[in-house]
């Protein structure tokens, strides 16, 4: 059952306003579904948004991040639950464990990092939760494409391939990570 998301998504706007109203639309889509955000703690950009969505509309918000981005002045601080972790590597962790799911929505380096490193340890055994990305407008398709690539190229398996789902409908997204079976981690033999 998902009852926590953790969503990843940029500390920007981007150019294109539309992007704020997805992250409204998203905000509202996880109220209506009493699924709780889990995400960066921070108050800008999209991230700023959305968790200010879901409170204004009767949703509850878990914050996580670093101690530095904190006293940089980048939390929000009207949040109910908040915990300020000494690192990123940290904070990614705890996201993981707080959540059900895990989204990546629009945004840049650090979303797209923290949503690699998921779909990552899914290869290793440490990530069983679903790792999905909010493709709007095909903004992921170059790297939905990459991963293809990878695949085609013997880099990555096809059930990890298959482990992660691109998608344009949070109904869909939803969908699947209720339905997600997490594939058996990497088997390593030694080479003669």
């Amino acid at each position: 059952m998902i009852k926590r998301i953790a969503v990843y998504c940029g500390a920007r706007d981007g150019n294109d306003p539309v992007f704020n109203h997805e992250a409204q639309r998203l905000g509202k889509w996880l109220v209506s579904h009493n699924i709780e955000l889990v995400y960066g703690a921070g108050a800008f950009g999209l991230m700023g948004t959305l968790a200010r969505t879901v409170l204004q509309n009767g949703g509850m918000v878990h914050g996580v991040i670093t101690s530095e981005l904190a006293e940089r002045g980048a939390i929000y601080n009207e949040l109910p639950d908040v915990r300020i972790v000494p690192n990123m590597d940290i904070r990614k962790q705890t996201m993981m464990s707080l959540a059900d799911g895990l989204l990546a929505f629009p945004g840049g380096f650090g979303t797209l990092e923290e949503i690699s490193e998921a779909a990552s340890w899914t290869t290793v055994g440490d990530n069983n939760k679903p790792v999905t990305f909010y493709n709007f407008k095909g903004f992921y398709d170059p790297l939905l494409d990459l991963f293809k690539q990878m695949n085609k190229a013997g880099f990555v398996e096809d059930s990890y391939l298959n482990s992660v789902y691109f998608g344009d409908q949070f109904d869909q997204i939803l969908a699947f990570m209720q339905s997600y079976k997490a594939p058996a981690h990497r088997q390593y033999t030694k080479k003669i």
